[in-house]
């Protein structure tokens, strides 16, 4: 090896061929012909009008020419030139004229003054020199001289479209002459993208399809040979968070082939016709590349259901570039070699005409992660922290019930920011705990002013949750309650829900008993209510409302769903039922409410005592954990054999 390396010749970079040569080599021609284009580089030697006519008094002159009627050339006789004086004036000048050329030159004012000036001194002296008038043009001076303001203004225009078409004049003015090419950015097998799948914790499934795309573009043959087409496209469907782009990244990365990554809003411009003019530039860049994968996020920008939202009846825009993205993804003349990636958290708003098979031949749908994925991706973002060796991934999983990929960097970004502000050299589990406390609660507000009987009422109604939901058996038990204001909220109880697929209606009365569990403390307690129960309201509110029209879980309505998955009657004006339906479905939900709100009140009404001990322990801890609860109330009536501990919050 060594050897090779000694046999190589170092590559001699050569200098890259710039069109600005080409400018300057013109302007050092022209430069050139301007100065020494006259025949002779030579130059008279300057003197003064004075000195003139003493050089004609002395009959030094022999020739005197007048050039265009201001510049007197002055020829010396051959006796004259062998006088010191001319000769020292001579060595004085860096480039001595030749003996056929004048010896001086020098501009006059008046041409009739110094013709008379001539007649006079050649009276005094008996001299008659000759006088010539000559006139003399610069031809490739004037040209240039004429063009010189024609050169300028084409030399700025030529410098300002350069700088614009090349996007440094920055701003809408460096769109101005690049407005109907793509903004897709490209990553290739040059370009540095670190991301790879096994940056991708969890998915799966996303993964293993993902995977196979960048399997088809490395190996057609393998898919073809069997007669089988490779798949024009690939939707990412999910929530926020949870990764979409992620994958797409990863797919740049490992992929060999031309990446084209861009927005859906980048299509998106003022001017009519831009945005399908960038289509087809995008897939002509594409094709041109081809095979290649093309990446757009946030499609529902562009690929909306046509139709919504045109009230005015003239031509739109985003249907305009819409219409060319389904042409380019199957229509006459497609390239096969090409695959479209998309990612979007609104599918149903999405226009049919794209979904269909052809164009996105597989909705791949990234969910929340579970228990078991959380703690992947736990893993993947404590890589760069410095923790504690005895953290337990577990744990953390189990913490973070309903969070995304992007919500669990979040809370080790947090954790670490709050152990670096403590001081600490590693970050434990409390900082992952507090940073949770943080993120869905809020920052911790412990010099805000509540008074005593407010703060009491919080108390008494945080400890309402925290009884009805200890005794109901399907309702979450509460694993931390606290009256430290954080945020908005004045008071948090904390579960531990347990992650179901599907939800009976039992299950859901008991949560909504226990979400009420607060404003009926205070009805007990105090024997009148207030404003501090406003999300538990909002919360059991919407989950009544789904109850009846979404979910048909109610005797009265029936088996029915008012629910559009499909997001087309989202411009609606009116209402799939009638007013007397109408009529009964909030009876219905005011009764299952108001069921709920009495359960309760009729719990806490036999376990008053505890309640009173529960809210007395929480005003002198103002945090108590699930092990107050044990020691107060004893074990669950109906303990679960769930094992995993998993949090959410209910603020006040």
């Amino acid at each position: 090896m060594a050897e090779d390396k000694k046999d190589k010749k170092p590559e001699i970079k050569k200098p890259k061929f710039n069109t600005y040569w080409v400018y300057g080599a013109i302007f050092l021609v022209f430069i050139g012909i301007q100065f020494f284009g006259s025949g002779s580089w030579a130059q008279p030697g300057r003197t003064t009008q004075a000195q003139f006519e003493q050089y004609l008094r002395d009959g030094d002159i022999e020739k005197i020419e007048i050039v265009n009627r201001k510049v007197a050339k002055v020829y010396l006789t051959s006796d004259a030139k062998t006088k010191s004086i001319h000769l020292k004036d001579k060595q004085n000048t860096l480039l001595a004229p030749g003996p056929n050329d004048a010896a001086y030159q020098f501009e006059f004012g008046d041409l009739q003054n110094f013709e008379k000036t001539i007649t006079e001194v050649k009276s005094e002296s008996s001299q008659d020199p000759s006088v010539e008038f000559i006139t003399e043009s610069n031809m490739w001076g004037e040209v240039i001289v004429g063009l010189l303001p024609f050169i300028v203004i084409i030399g700025i225009w030529i410098f300002i479209m350069r700088r614009m078409s090349s996007g440094g004049g920055g701003g809408a003015g460096g769109q101005i002459f690049n407005i109907g090419k793509s903004k897709a950015k490209l990553f290739d097998e040059k370009s540095e993208v670190k991301t790879s799948f096994k940056d991708v914790a969890g998915l799966e499934g996303a993964k293993e399809e993902v995977q196979e795309i960048v399997d088809f573009l490395k190996f057609p043959d393998k898919y073809t040979a069997l007669g089988g087409k490779i798949p024009k496209g690939a939707l990412l469907v999910g929530p926020p968070g949870t990764g979409k782009t992620l994958l797409a990244r990863a797919v740049a990365g490992e992929a060999q082939v031309p990446f084209f990554s861009l927005s859906g809003s980048d299509f998106v411009e003022m001017f009519v016709g831009v945005g399908a003019s960038r289509v087809r530039d995008l897939f002509k860049q594409a094709k041109e590349k081809s095979p290649s994968i093309i990446f757009i996020d946030e499609i529902d920008a562009v690929g909306r259901a046509r139709g919504k939202s045109n009230m005015s009846g003239s031509n739109d825009e985003r249907e305009n570039t819409l219409n060319q993205l389904l042409t380019e993804m199957d229509g006459f003349g497609t390239n096969s070699n090409v695959i479209v990636i998309a990612a979007t958290n609104r599918a149903d708003v999405l226009d049919k005409a794209l979904m269909r098979a052809g164009r996105f031949d597989r909705q791949i749908y990234v969910d929340l992660p579970d228990v078991r994925e959380r703690k992947e991706i736990f893993d993947v973002h404590l890589r760069p922290i410095k923790t504690e060796e005895t953290l337990d991934m577990d744990f953390l999983a189990k913490q973070t019930p309903g969070f995304s990929g992007a919500d669990i960097a979040n809370v080790c970004n947090e954790a670490a920011l709050i152990a670096a502000r403590n001081e600490k050299k590693f970050v434990d589990k409390q900082d992952f705990l507090d940073a949770v406390d943080r993120i869905v609660g809020g920052l911790e507000k412990k010099n805000k002013i509540i008074t005593p009987a407010e703060k009491k009422a919080i108390a008494y109604h945080e400890a309402g949750h925290a009884t009805v939901s200890w005794m109901l058996e399907h309702a979450a038990p509460l694993v931390k309650v606290t009256i430290v204001p954080r945020g908005q909220s004045l008071g948090a109880a904390w579960y531990l829900p347990e992650e179901r697929l599907i939800v009976r209606p039992n299950q859901m009365l008991d949560e909504m008993c226990a979400a009420l569990g607060g404003r009926a403390a205070e009805k007990v307690i105090f024997n009148e209510i207030s404003t501090g129960a406003l999300s538990d309201l909002e919360k059991v509110t919407k989950q009544a409302r789904a109850m009846v029209t979404i979910y048909g879980l109610n005797e009265n309505i029936g088996n029915l769903t008012y629910y559009e998955s499909g997001g087309q009657s989202e411009y609606g004006f009116t209402k799939p039922y009638s007013e007397k339906t109408a009529e009964m479905i909030d009876k219905e939900i005011s009764k299952l409410i108001e069921t709920q709100y009495q359960r309760a009140i009729a719990l806490l009404e036999k376990h008053k005592d505890k309640l009173t001990e529960l809210a007395d322990v929480l005003l002198d801890k103002e945090v108590i954990f699930k092990d107050n609860l044990q020691k107060i109330f004893g074990p669950r009536p109906f303990e679960t054999k769930k094992e995993e501990e998993v949090t959410t919050p209910s603020k006040t």
